[in-house]
C-alpha cells in the first residue's frame, strides 16, 4: 500500500486534483444511479402496493357483495328451516299421536293374545271365579243361599272332571265354604209368602169370641137309639120278653134323658175371655176387623218379599194380637192360622250370608301360581 501511495505522492497535483474530482464524480453519479434506483425501487413498490391495495379492496368489496348474497340466501334458508321445522313438529306430534294409538293397540293385542294363550286350567279358574262373584250378587239380591250353594257345587264338579292336583285346595276350599253357607239358615221367602197367604185366607173363617160358634150335635143319642133297637131284636126271639120290654123302655129313657142334656148344653157356653172388649164388639165392626187383619198381613208379606223384615215383624206381633184377642183360639182354623203366624215370625229374620272367601283366596292363589 505505501507503494501505491508513493508514487501518486510523487505526481503532480494537478493530476491528483483531477483524479479526486473524477472519483468524486464517479461516486455522485453512483449514488446519483443509486438513489435513482432506489427511487424507481420505491416507486415500484408504491405501485405494486397501491395495485395490491386496488386488489385487495375489489376482493374484499367482492367478498362483502358474497357475504350479503350468502346472509340473504341464510336468511332465506333459515325461514325455510323455520317453516320445516314447524312442520316437522306437527309431523312428529301426529306421529306421537299415532305411535300412541298403535301402543294402546299393541297392549290391547297383547292382551287377547294372552287371553287366548291362556291354558285350559287358567280358564277354568277365571269361569269359576267369575261365576261365584255373580252367584253371591244373586245371593245377596234374593237373600237365599241357593245360587251360592248352585254355584259352589257346580264349581267342585268341574273341578272333579279336570282331576288336576295342583287344585285340590281350591276344591278344599269350595267343600268348606259349602259347610258355612248351608249352616247359615236363611229365610225362604217363598214359603213364607204362601204361609202368610194361607193366613189371609183363613181370617174369613176364624170364628170371633162375640160370636158363638154352633156346636156339633153329640153322637150319644144316636147311639143309644141304635142300642135299643139292637137290644129289643135280640130280646124279641129270646123267651123272657117282659125283661126285654123293660129293658128297652130303660133304654130308650136313658136316650131322652142325653138328649134333653145335650140340648141344654147348647144353650151355655163357659169361655174364659182374657180382654172383656173382645165380647163387646159389634156384628158390623166384625168385617172392618177381619179386613184391618188382612191390610196387616197383606203388608207383612211386601215387607217379607222386600226384605225389610223389620216391618213384617212389627205387622206380624200386630197380627198375632189381634188373633188372641178377639179370636177364638179353642177353634182349630184359629190354631193353625197362629201357628202360621209363628212360623213366619221366626222365619222372617235378617240374616248375614257368608262370603266365598275361602275359594275366592284359593282361586286367587291357584292362578297367580301358574
Amino acid at each position: 500500500m505505501n507503494d501505491v501511495t508513493q508514487p501518486t505522492a510523487n505526481l503532480p497535483p494537478t493530476t491528483a486534483e483531477a483524479r479526486s474530482s473524477k472519483a468524486r464524480r464517479t461516486w455522485g453519479w453512483t449514488v446519483t444511479a443509486l438513489l435513482t434506483l432506489l427511487v424507481l425501487a420505491a416507486l415500484a413498490l408504491a405501485w405494486s402496493a397501491e395495485q395490491r391495495v386496488r386488489k385487495l379492496e375489489q376482493e374484499l368489496v367482492r367478498r362483502q357483495q358474497e357475504s350479503q348474497n350468502q346472509s340473504g340466501e341464510a336468511r332465506l334458508l333459515a325461514k325455510r328451516a323455520d317453516e320445516t321445522a314447524r312442520e316437522s313438529a306437527a309431523k312428529v306430534s301426529l306421529l306421537e299421536a299415532r305411535l300412541a294409538e298403535v301402543a294402546i293397540q299393541r297392549t290391547q293385542l297383547e292382551d287377547l293374545i294372552q287371553s287366548l294363550s291362556r291354558s285350559r286350567d287358567e280358564n277354568v279358574l277365571v269361569d269359576i271365579d267369575a261365576g261365584l262373584r255373580v252367584a253371591q250378587q244373586q245371593a245377596t239380591i234374593t237373600g237365599s243361599a241357593e245360587p251360592l250353594v248352585a254355584a259352589l257345587k257346580q264349581s267342585d264338579d268341574r273341578l272333579a272332571r279336570y282331576n288336576q292336583p295342583r287344585l285340590e285346595g281350591v276344591r278344599r276350599a269350595i267343600a268348606r265354604d259349602i259347610d258355612r253357607v248351608k249352616a247359615v239358615g236363611v229365610a225362604d221367602i217363598s214359603v213364607l209368602s204362601i204361609k202368610l197367604d194361607e193366613t189371609i185366607r183363613l181370617v174369613d173363617e176364624l170364628p170371633l169370641l162375640s160370636q158363638a160358634e154352633p156346636r156339633k150335635e153329640s153322637a150319644k143319642p144316636a147311639v143309644a137309639v141304635a142300642k135299643p133297637m139292637a137290644r129289643s131284636a135280640s130280646g124279641a126271639g129270646s123267651d123272657d120278653k117282659a125283661r126285654g120290654w123293660m129293658a128297652a123302655l130303660s133304654d130308650g129313657w136313658a136316650g131322652a134323658v142325653d138328649r134333653v142334656w145335650g140340648e141344654t148344653r147348647s144353650l151355655v157356653r163357659v169361655t174364659r175371655i182374657d180382654h172383656p172388649d173382645a165380647m163387646l164388639l159389634a156384628p158390623e165392626q166384625a168385617f172392618f176387623l177381619r179386613e184391618n187383619l188382612k191390610l196387616r198381613l197383606l203388608n207383612a208379606r211386601l215387607a217379607v218379599l222386600s226384605r225389610q223384615f223389620d216391618s213384617a215383624q212389627t205387622d206380624l206381633q200386630v197380627a198375632q194380637l189381634a188373633l188372641d184377642r178377639y179370636f177364638d183360639r179353642n177353634s182349630r182354623r184359629t190354631t193353625v192360622a197362629i201357628d202360621l203366624l209363628k212360623q213366619v215370625t221366626a222365619g222372617a229374620r235378617q240374616v248375614g250370608l257368608p262370603r266365598p272367601d275361602d275359594t275366592l283366596a284359593a282361586l286367587a292363589a291357584a292362578t297367580a301360581g301358574r
